[in-house]
């Protein structure tokens, strides 16, 4: 489904209208109006932690302590109750693994609402990547909503909850919190309020590294903004300059300050070799994908997915520009794309990487959105969602790795 240039960029075509137009979208992704895409949502996701439920339980292991201890999550968590300084380095073969890394958006929030309530360290991470995965599956329902209509909309936050590695949404992992910051940003730039989207990308690079992702469609739209502006309801120039401006300083900071602790300018970056994490343009990407094809030993399944998602993607974001789908949203895809083929990092990583990228969802939702009886819809999404499942029990009890 194609959508014309002014619904690609957000404008109204009726510039005397603009300001009524943007009020009765906005109106249109109130609570209210994304209530079946929620409740969609949590439906789908409910299934998933239910089935590791029964896995764990066949297993006498808590699926609630895997979600919110596997891997990445208890280094948020220390960062949390012992902040930067207290969490000790831990041995890895390629270097120390140091909490440094991870950026402080995340577990500023799992230490505030431990703070501010009951609930251990443990049980905050969970409850705040909980909360922000509902955050982020609405802002992905106002964008689809924005763009196509709301049936889309409502079509593409469920997708996200039935992704192949949609058990990450589900875990104490900072990708939740990441993806609402990023998903609302567009938005906001999408309704060309620059100033919120500046600030929501700047909370997002916060969260994560590839906030830098989110600063540069941000900052790229901002300044197509700039170039093209008209009308009479085109916000002032300073505004997208402003938002532009701000939208990478959380990365930045981070690094900066990383940066200042270690007493070397690219302190961050070599903290990431423990990691392995670099930009090489692709080069371990395509080792990856030759290692795969010519093994001959045993091939782990979340391999074999990744790179059949990774090549999905790549379909999709070439859907999603001939969809003339807006600049903010395409350009969010298409550096988040570059990220997950051009980084060095494990190989395995890269499908939770893709889960920002939002606009790789629609053109699956708009197909959707074409079925015509509701039972047939609801019997793909239902299936979908079993099979999510059954893959997030693999990567959180039989896959050794991170997912």
């Amino acid at each position: 489904m194609s959508t014309d240039l002014s619904r690609a960029d957000g404008r109204t075509a009726d510039s005397g209208r603009g300001a009524p137009r943007r009020s009765a979208l906005r109106g249109r992704v109130g609570l209210r109006a994304a209530a079946p895409a929620l409740l969609g949502y949590i439906a789908v996701r409910a299934v998933g932690v239910l089935v590791l439920v029964a896995w764990g339980a066949r297993r006498n292991v808590g699926a609630l302590t895997r979600l919110s201890e596997l891997w990445d999550a208890l280094f948020y968590q220390q960062i949390a109750e012992h902040w930067y300084a207290g969490v000790a380095p831990v041995p890895g073969p390629y270097g120390p693994y140091e909490a440094y890394a991870f950026f402080p958006g995340y577990p500023a929030a799992i230490r505030a609402v431990a703070w501010a309530t009951p609930l251990s360290y443990s049980q905050a991470a969970l409850a705040v990547a909980w909360l922000s995965s509902v955050v982020a599956a609405w802002g992905i329902f106002a964008v689809g909503t924005r763009i196509y209509n709301r049936k889309v909309g409502v079509l593409a936050a469920v997708l996200w909850g039935v992704l192949p590695v949609a058990v990450v949404e589900s875990m104490a992992y900072s990708e939740l919190m990441f993806t609402a910051f990023a998903v609302w940003a567009v938005y906001a730039a999408m309704t060309r309020s620059w100033i919120v989207a500046g600030t929501l990308s700047l909370l997002a690079g916060l969260c994560r590294p590839t906030g830098i992702a989110v600063a540069a469609a941000i900052g790229c739209a901002a300044l197509w903004e700039l170039v093209t502006r008209r009308g009479p309801d085109a916000p002032a120039w300073w505004r997208p300059v402003l938002g532009g401006l701000i939208a990478p300083l959380g990365f930045v900071g981070h690094v900066a300050w990383v940066g200042w602790v270690k007493g070397s300018w690219d302190g961050y970056f070599k903290v990431q070799e423990a990691w392995q994490s670099k930009f090489d343009f692709g080069r371990s990407t395509a080792h990856s994908f030759i290692r795969l094809l010519g093994r001959v030993e045993t091939v782990w399944l979340p391999q074999v997915v990744v790179a059949v998602v990774l090549g999905v993607a790549v379909l999709l974001f070439g859907i999603s520009v001939i969809q003339r789908q807006p600049l903010v949203v395409v350009l969010l895809s298409a550096f988040t794309l570059l990220l997950a083929l051009g980084d060095a990092a494990y190989f395995t990583s890269r499908a939770r990487f893709l889960l920002p990228a939002i606009g790789l969802l629609l053109p699956l939702a708009t197909a959707l959105s074409r079925v015509r009886t509701r039972a047939t819809l609801l019997l793909l999404l239902a299936g979908a969602a079993l099979g999510s499942a059954a893959y997030g029990g693999f990567l959180v009890f039989i896959y050794p790795d991170a997912p």
